[in-house]
C-alpha cells in the first residue's frame, strides 16, 4: 500500500492510497485545504472539527446537485447515449452512401 502526505489547514497527514494514487490524493489535500481556508475566511473562528463538517456538506450538496443535475439513472443515460450514437453512426452512414454515390456520378468508369 502506498503513502501520500498532505497538508490540511495547517496540519500533516500521511494517508494511505493505491500504488500510483499518491499525487491525485496530495492534489485533493491541496483544493480541501483550499476548500477549508475560504470558508474559515467566511464563517471565522468556528473550531475545526465544526470548519471540517461545514466543508464536508458541502462538498456532498455539490455532489450530490451534480448526481442530479441530469434526472436521470445510470440506466437512463446510458440508453440515451446509446440512441444519440446509434443516430450519429445513421446519418454517417447516410453521408458517406452519398458521398459514394456523387463520386461513382463524376468518376469516369
Amino acid at each position: 500500500m502506498a503513502k501520500a502526505d498532505i497538508n490540511v489547514y495547517g496540519r500533516a497527514y500521511t494517508v494511505a492510497c493505491a500504488p500510483g494514487q499518491e499525487q491525485r490524493l496530495s492534489q485533493l489535500g491541496v483544493e480541501l485545504d483550499g476548500r477549508l481556508r475560504k470558508i474559515a475566511s467566511a464563517v471565522g473562528d468556528v473550531g475545526e472539527d465544526r470548519l471540517l463538517l461545514v466543508a464536508a456538506l458541502s462538498l456532498l450538496d455539490e455532489l450530490h446537485a451534480a448526481r442530479g443535475s441530469t434526472g436521470a439513472s445510470v440506466g437512463e443515460v446510458e440508453s440515451r447515449a446509446t440512441a444519440i450514437i446509434e443516430t450519429a453512426v445513421d446519418r454517417i452512414e447516410a453521408i458517406v452512401e452519398r458521398a459514394e454515390t456523387r463520386l461513382r456520378s463524376i468518376s469516369p468508369e
